[in-house]
Parts: C-alpha cells; structure tokens; sequence
C-alpha cells in the first residue's frame, strides 16, 4: 500500500486542503476548550485526523477534475510541447539528444520535423509515450529527489486551484454563521473573549479569500507544470537512466522572461533530477 504520509500526499494533498478549510478550523477552534486534555478531545483529535485524510482525498479529486481544462489551456501536456521540432524551449542539439534517447527506451525512431509536420497528432502520441516512460522511470526519490520537489510544487498549486471555488463559498458560509450570531448577541462586545474570537474568524476569512483571488492563479499552475516538465527531460541526462550530462551551453535557450529566473534554470541544468509522481 502507498504511505498515507509520503511527502507528494502531505505536500501536494493535505496542505492545500488545510489551506482551503483554514477559516472553518478557526471557527470550530474557538468552541473547543482547550484548557485541559481530555477523552472528548483524544476522539475529537482522532475525528480531526480522518477527517484531514479524507480533504487531502477531495484536494486531489479537485485537482484531477480541472487538470484537463488546464491542459487544454496550456496547448497539450507540457513534456509532450517541448518535445515538437516546432517548439522553442530548447536549441535543435539538445532536443535531438531528448529525441534519441527516447528513440532508444521505446525501440521506435522519434518523428521527424516533417513527420510531425504531416501528423501533429502521432507525432504527439510518441513524445507522450516517451515522457510517461521518463514519469515510470523516474519514481526513485532518493535517486530523483529534486524531480519530486517539482512534483509535489505542481501537485499542490494544482490541487490548492481546484479548491479555490469551494474555499470562497466556505469563505462565504463562515462569515454569513458569524454575522448571525453578531446579530444575536448584539450589541457586540469585543472585551468579551467570545465575540472577539468570532471577529477574528471574520478578519481571516477575508483576509483568506483575498489570497485565494490574487495568489491561487492558473498563471502559478502553468508555470509549476511546465518547471516539472524541463526537469522531466533533464532526467534523459542522469547517470541513473544511462544518460549523458550535457554541457550547460547545451541546455534550454533562455527567452526574455527565462533570464529573468537564470538561477532555476541554471540549477536545473547542472543538478541531475528527481523522482516523483506523474503529472496527473
């Protein structure tokens, strides 16, 4: 059985849930005691635990369902994009290294540029084949570590999108609960513990659902699919897969906005990668 606490489930699944429902575990927290331990809490603890397994369940469920649309969006996955004669992520050498080495793992020559010129379609069924051979190959975390971290970077941002929706109407029903019962205590007394707990409740709901408009963007999702997408290929490099490091004058071609983050891809050029899930 996979490990309920590997880190791609705790990071990618349960944080983001965690995240999503933080104006609810506020407001349940302030009818807890929390004076003294004891029966009553360990089985609360012990609900509260299941209970964070089964959101880490529906954050993935959330993720997966707008995964296709993001991909769409994004013009197909991103390992089978950079993978095209057509596309300019990488200079000719270095993606005819890529394309050999694939060629080699899957007993097939990869497309030609006119090949794939003629058929777009077959052309991007090989580069998919090639990539989910990388993703099969590339599981060990230990031996690709830093392909995981990227991984798990994806997963969540991906996850933590598919929440956004339901965190605002959560957001919603918190502080629509807080204002009836303001209603019904009124008139507010904020030296009372009580209702300044609940304003609290109030203040981190909104300050909640701000972050999820201006931070929890499909702009973030694209950019963590298509990091995990380079370091993917990157892996056709290590030593572990039988590959060749390139040079680093070999590696991707840096646009205007790729200078800007020299350093990733710098590191990305001269780190041999790591492990994961795929990237689904």
């Amino acid at each position: 059985m996979k490990n309920p606490f590997d880190a791609y489930t705790m990071k990618a699944r349960l944080v983001p849930a965690i995240i999503a429902g933080a104006p609810a575990f506020a407001f349940v927290a302030i009818f807890v005691s929390w004076g003294k331990f004891g029966l009553t809490h360990a089985i609360a603890s012990t609900a509260l635990t299941v209970l964070f397994a089964a959101f880490a369940d529906v954050a993935r469920r959330r993720g997966k369902a707008i995964e296709p649309k993001l991909i769409e969006r994004m013009g197909g996955q991103p390992t089978t994009t950079t993978l095209r004669h057509r596309d300019g992520t990488y200079d000719d050498d270095t993606k005819a290294a890529f394309h050999a080495f694939i060629a080699a793992k899957l007993a097939k020559p990869a497309p030609t540029r006119e090949e794939e010129a003629a058929d777009h379609a077959g052309a991007d069924n090989y580069y998919a084949r090639g990539a989910t051979w990388l993703r099969e190959n590339t599981r060990d975390a230990k031996k690709f570590d830093i392909l995981l971290n990227e991984n798990i970077s994806y997963g969540f941002r991906r996850n933590l999108l598919g929440l956004k929706l339901p965190g605002f109407l959560l957001n919603a029903v918190i502080v629509a609960v807080c204002l009836a019962i303001f209603w019904q205590r009124r008139p507010v007394d904020l030296s009372n513990t009580f209702d300044a707990k609940l304003l609290a409740v109030v203040v981190i709901a909104v300050l909640h659902a701000i972050y999820l408009a201006l931070f929890v963007t499909e702009s973030g999702v694209f950019e963590a699919a298509r990091t995990y997408a380079r370091q993917l290929l990157l892996c056709t490099q290590s030593p572990h897969l039988g590959g060749v490091p390139k040079p680093r004058s070999a590696v991707a071609r840096k646009s205007p906005r790729r200078r800007a983050s020299g350093e990733e891809t710098d590191r990305e050029a001269t780190t041999v990668t790591s492990g994961a899930e795929k990237l689904s």
